[in-house]
């Protein structure tokens, strides 16, 4: 019984109990680069939090948070246990609070610097194509009692991610590093805590890269905060039950939707790159 309570303990309230933590200790991070901004250019952003421009940026945060959770569901189906669960909670919500602070400091020093912001929304879009194809493993590897047309539109789709990522594959070596989430790739606590942080990073660029323009009508701290609160929440309902997470994400309907969302993601990165740059 005692075993049975630790369990539970350390699966499900423990990770649940830090999502909160490090939603708070975020914040205050974020409330300080927000103070040093203020100091170094005489920006005027405001620490009154409004509830609506925290509800704001909660809001859109969860609309396009499908990418967070699928990496999340493919690193917690690769590394079990708690400890690893942990790294990937404060991993993945570092990533995603530095990407998202990267955008902030960018916007307050170069705010008419638009190839900046193209270059990271272009930079998302690149990882995301190289998530789409890794998305479909389970889809490949289980869809034997699918129907024929399933299993062609699997495989038509690897086929184009395929070929797509070996073209931008010497891009994307110099500027990531290796973002494998291949079956075996289990990795060990430290390890998993900096890989963890790696691609919501350059997700939490393309995410509040795209909301600048929001930034004239909404408070951005305030903003911010619905940013961290999302992906709060977003853990919190994933570790409730981190075996079915795991099944979900196995299964190749999701694991091929995944990849056509993320496809789909990349392709309106691309284009709002091109339109950044004024083409």
């Amino acid at each position: 019984m005692e075993t049975q309570k630790e369990s539970v303990w350390m699966r499900q309230v423990l990770p649940i109990f830090l999502t909160v933590v490090v939603a708070g200790v975020l914040t205050a991070i974020l409330a300080g680069v927000v103070f040093l901004l203020n100091l170094a250019v005489g920006s005027d952003i405001s620490f009154h939090v409004r509830w609506y421009d925290v509800l704001l940026g909660l809001t859109i945060y969860l609309k396009t948070s499908f990418d967070f959770a699928l990496f999340i569901g493919h690193l917690m189906k690769i590394n079990g246990g708690a400890r690893s669960r942990i790294a990937i909670e404060i991993g993945t919500a570092l990533g995603n609070a530095l990407g998202t602070i990267a955008v902030l400091i960018l916007w307050t020093f170069f705010r008419e610097v638009k190839w900046l912001l193209a270059l990271m929304i272009l930079l998302a879009a690149l990882v995301l194509l190289k998530l789409a194809e890794q998305s479909l493993e389970h889809a490949k590897d289980e869809d034997n009692t699918f129907p024929i047309w399933f299993r062609k539109m699997v495989h038509q789709t690897e086929r184009f991610l395929s070929i797509v990522n070996k073209a931008i594959a010497p891009i994307l070596s110099r500027v990531m590093p290796n973002i494998s989430l291949a079956p075996g790739s289990a990795k060990p606590f430290w390890t998993l805590l900096t890989f963890s942080m790696t691609i919501p990073f350059v997700l939490g660029l393309d995410d509040f890269a795209g909301y600048v323009p929001l930034f004239s009508i909404v408070n951005v701290f305030g903003f911010g905060i619905g940013v961290f609160l999302g992906h709060m929440i977003l853990n919190m309902f994933l570790y409730l039950s981190p075996e079915r997470t795991v099944r979900a994400v196995k299964n190749p309907i999701v694991s091929f939707l995944g990849s056509i969302i993320f496809i789909g993601l990349a392709g309106l990165g691309i284009f709002e790159t091109i339109h950044l740059i004024g083409f």
